[in-house]
């Protein structure tokens, strides 16, 4: 029996190549999406046995996507497909439940092996992801129902941050300076009680602000 695959990306040529690498396999690409909100839309209405899911996307990002999927039908697999080898992508990753994270530099066999593996309801996650994000996942802080008094502008930086977006990015998306964005950056960590970005981001997950 074939592994039903969903490729969401807005690239048509990853789209193409995906199915390229993955044909003549025991993996039938079952439809192919743009963005989140159609990934949503397809994995929740035909349940394929593995989403594999991009980050940044024109119409919906994939970690919301993921987000959303896993909300409404926790069992559907889903592994992230990323060009970024960013630790708050993973980080979220984890969190929001994602069954592994592969780079597009990944082989096609290591993508393979990540597919039946999923398909199967394992895990994906290699030592050293979990390892860069554990202190992370872990802070106690983080676990702690504890009410942060953010302002607007703090929320709207931490949104930005969670998505993994750098403090350049930031200040251009908020039309800000990128020394106001260093300065809330920092008020950030210390309000919430982390050590750097990546805590900060799986907070803003756990607090369901992203």
């Amino acid at each position: 029996m074939s592994i039903k695959v969903l490729i969401a990306d807005d690239h048509e040529v990853v789209r193409s190549g995906l199915r390229t690498l993955l044909a003549d396999t025991d993996v039938e690409v079952v439809a192919e999406v743009a963005s989140g909100d159609e990934a949503v839309k397809y994995a929740l209405a035909n349940k394929p046995d593995v989403v594999l899911l991009d980050i940044r996307m024109h119409d919906g990002d994939g970690l919301n996507a993921l987000g959303r999927i896993k909300l409404d039908n926790p069992e559907i697999p889903v592994l992230i497909l990323s060009t970024f080898d960013n630790p708050t992508y993973i980080a979220r990753s984890v969190a929001l439940g994602a069954s592994g994270y592969l780079l597009k530099s990944c082989t096609r066999d290591e993508l393979l092996k990540a597919i039946r593996a999923a398909a199967a309801g394992e895990t994906v996650w290699t030592r050293d992801e979990l390892r860069r994000v554990t202190g992370a996942l872990a802070t106690p802080r983080l676990a702690a129902d504890v009410e942060v008094p953010l302002t607007q502008r703090e929320s709207e930086v931490l949104k930005q941050l969670a998505h993994g977006l750098t403090n350049k990015e930031i200040a251009a998306t908020l039309q800000i300076s990128y020394e106001t964005v260093k300065e809330h950056v920092q008020h950030i960590l210390r309000k919430i009680g982390v050590s750097d970005r990546t805590q900060a981001a799986v907070w803003a997950v756990r607090k369901q602000l992203v």
